[in-house]
């Protein structure tokens, strides 16, 4: 799939992704950070998905189990949080249940790069999300992000996210102005969303949270990946058209999201 879709619509294919979440409402099990999980959760359930936070590692496993996906992100790790990473992303892999990873920060820190490469080591991800910086900083430890921010296009990561892709025989996600869908040599782009979205914590959170649910429901990875940018684009559009800055921006990106192939 090398392809680029136009703003401000959804193809049919999307579409038809989002009715059958709809109609199915996967589980989502998100081990996340706690900047993000109200609006991950919400976002979720515009879409028709369920969501579940659950972080012990004393139920993980079992949460997994009932679950449809997983979804990993590492944006405030402490160590059970950690162990309890491990143990969700290896049963997932037993399951053979897709399994989401946002590598949020990479590069930032050396625990925060040690972390990323015991979790790669013990299951390769079916999806992994992330900015530029955050891509090329998994590929090379020697690459620095600043925070949470990229500081790099997302173009300029394109190489890192190929060779992530058949490294771990995965689907590696780009996002920024441009969203790049890579998954081995193919890449599709999705020119949608709008500058203000940047202005809204959690975004790039909500976007791997959303991956989960379209992975949930679709085998073709690559495809799941390009629909779930893609309504995550196209809703920060019709959002930030109706918006006054970014307060009123989260709460009409939700209902933008709940309203998206309603017809």
């Amino acid at each position: 799939m090398n392809s680029t879709f136009p703003s401000n619509q959804l193809s049919d294919t999307t579409t038809a992704i989002l009715k059958t979440i709809r109609e199915e409402s996967p589980l989502v099990h998100n081990i996340t950070n706690y900047v993000v999980m109200n609006n991950t959760a919400n976002a979720l359930l515009s879409i028709g998905a369920s969501p579940v936070m659950a972080h012990a590692p004393e139920e993980v496993a079992d949460m997994v189990s009932i679950a449809s996906s997983l979804v990993v992100n590492i944006g405030t790790l402490s160590p059970h949080w950690v162990e309890a990473m491990k143990l969700a992303m290896n049963q997932a892999t037993e399951l053979q249940k897709p399994i989401v990873l946002d590598p949020v920060g990479a590069g930032a820190t050396p625990y925060r790069n040690q972390v990323l490469k015991e979790l790669l080591e013990i299951a390769p991800p079916d999806i992994i999300r992330g900015n530029a910086s955050e891509i090329q900083a998994l590929h090379s430890a020697q690459a620095k992000t600043k925070g949470v921010d990229s500081t790099i296009t997302s173009e300029s990561a394109l190489e890192a996210a190929r060779s992530l892709s058949k490294t771990y025989d995965c689907v590696t996600v780009i996002s920024g102005e441009r969203d790049f869908i890579v998954s081995g040599n193919s890449i599709a782009v999705v020119d949608a969303g709008d500058p203000m979205m940047a202005k809204v914590t959690g975004m790039g959170c909500t976007a791997s949270a959303l991956l989960g649910a379209f992975a949930a429901v679709e085998e073709d990875l690559a495809e799941a990946a390009f629909a779930g940018m893609m309504v995550m684009g196209v809703a920060g559009e019709i959002a930030a058209a109706k918006a006054d800055g970014p307060g009123s921006m989260q709460m009409h990106f939700l209902d933008a999201l709940w309203n998206l192939g309603q017809s």
